[in-house]
């Protein structure tokens, strides 16, 4: 293996001081509510908002203000997204069955009551992000949706963004972001609702405060911020690969985009490639922050060592451009969402396909999947014993209680052979 281009930042050199931050904010907002949520929100927002929900007159107004085509693209976004999840959505079943006679067991679905959701506001208005995570709760049933996104869009939430929230069943809305929106979810405010479970990707701050309440509410995963993987061999195309590449870096300053070639050739076009095609983007973007820290291009000796090192990295998208898609397809085995062939842009996916773009970050492919509407939904079992199988039952589990020394387990298990 040789390394074109290594990182220069280590993401872990950021662990210990966002730690210790989202720590501050989290206790802080947890002991004095609102007050300290506004105080988070100027330091970091520049300005709070005098009222954190957004009314019903003000969702209005700013939906008013988007235009036909704008509205359509959400639209479709919503509509896809909601396909995919209720296709989903058919595949998973309660259960129920007799296990031995007398005993009768099996599990229910049922939603989440109340979730929070979390969209990123950023430096671009991200259309799909709200529906990607909204919608698959309304169709999983959960009932209460709280959705939190900075007010960075003169004093609110970009209109785009409300009406993609809206259009996706969220139940309320407020313009607050970052670790302080997360606190205000987990614990709850004397504005904002508490609730049972925080989904939704972020920056690093967002990423640690879901860590941070974990225990207190569930979480999705941690996501955030943004990887990709693109694997490439001798049959690449080097303009695609780095256009792929820069489309993930452009998203935060510590995105992580990674190439792995077993082509050493195509490795050093894509590195011409990229230096070519950064330069149309704007001086300010975080595409050349990202690109020049935290950019990686790495050689491999086979297509074999390829896929072992992508599942080794398990990086939230990983794309393959390479011949023998059926390969890659079996035996690549850790990452948030699998590209196919040149033309399964991430962007496709991160925009309007269908599925999921809120994925696992920093290896967590190697144990999760993204987010999907079973995310949002409960499985969980009952049981009712009866004769004959309360004799078998009883009997076997007083014997293993008196094994085990559990004086009470074996005598409620007892009083059961006795009755």
């Amino acid at each position: 293996m040789y390394i074109l281009k290594n990182r220069k930042k280590n993401s872990e050199d950021l662990h210990f001081k966002t730690v210790e931050t989202v720590h501050e904010i989290i206790y802080d907002i947890k002991n004095n509510g609102d007050k300290s949520l506004k105080f988070y929100e100027n330091k970091f927002g520049g300005e709070s908002r005098e009222q954190f929900k957004l009314s019903d007159e003000e969702i209005e107004n700013l939906i008013s203000s988007l235009d036909f085509e704008t509205k359509k693209i959400i639209e479709l976004n919503v509509k896809r997204i909601e396909s995919f999840a209720k296709a989903q959505l058919e595949t998973i079943n309660p259960l129920e069955g007799n296990f031995g006679e007398g005993i009768r067991m099996g599990h229910k679905i049922i939603p989440i009551d109340s979730i929070g959701a979390y969209v990123p506001g950023g430096r671009y208005p991200l259309l799909s992000s709200g529906p990607m995570v909204i919608v698959p709760a309304k169709v999983a049933g959960v009932t209460n949706i709280i959705a939190c996104s900075p007010a960075n869009y003169k004093g609110s939430i970009h209109p785009a963004v409300v009406y993609g929230l809206q259009l996706s069943g969220a139940t309320e809305i407020y313009g607050v972001g970052g670790a302080q929106a997360i606190a205000a979810m987990a614990y709850g405010t004397e504005s904002i609702t508490k609730i049972n479970m925080i989904a939704g990707p972020g920056n690093r701050f967002v990423a640690e405060a879901k860590k941070q309440v974990f225990g207190v509410v569930g979480i999705d995963m941690i996501a955030g911020p943004s990887e990709v993987v693109i694997i490439a061999d001798d049959t690449s195309n080097p303009e695609l690969c780095a256009a792929d590449l820069l489309a993930q870096s452009e998203h935060d300053p510590n995105s992580r985009a990674i190439l792995i070639s077993s082509s050493k050739d195509i490795a050093e076009e894509v590195v011409l490639e990229v230096e070519k095609q950064i330069q149309r983007f704007p001086s300010d973007s975080p595409v050349h922050y990202s690109w020049e820290d935290m950019g990686e291009i790495i050689i491999t000796e086979s297509d074999e060592a390829s896929i072992h090192l992508s599942n080794e990295i398990a990086g939230e998208h990983v794309q393959v451009h390479c011949k023998n898609l059926r390969k890659y397809e079996n035996e690549l085995k850790n990452y948030g969402s699998l590209f196919l062939g040149e033309n399964s842009s991430v962007v496709f996916s991160d925009k309007v396909s269908g599925t999921n773009h809120t994925l696992p970050t920093n290896k967590a492919g190697k144990y999760t999947g993204g987010l999907w509407v079973g995310s949002y939904l409960k499985t969980q079992t009952f049981q009712e014993i009866n004769e004959p199988g309360l004799t078998t039952l009883a009997d076997h589990s007083t014997k293993q209680s008196d094994i085990e020394g559990l004086h009470g387990h074996k005598m409620s298990a007892y009083k059961r052979l006795k009755n």
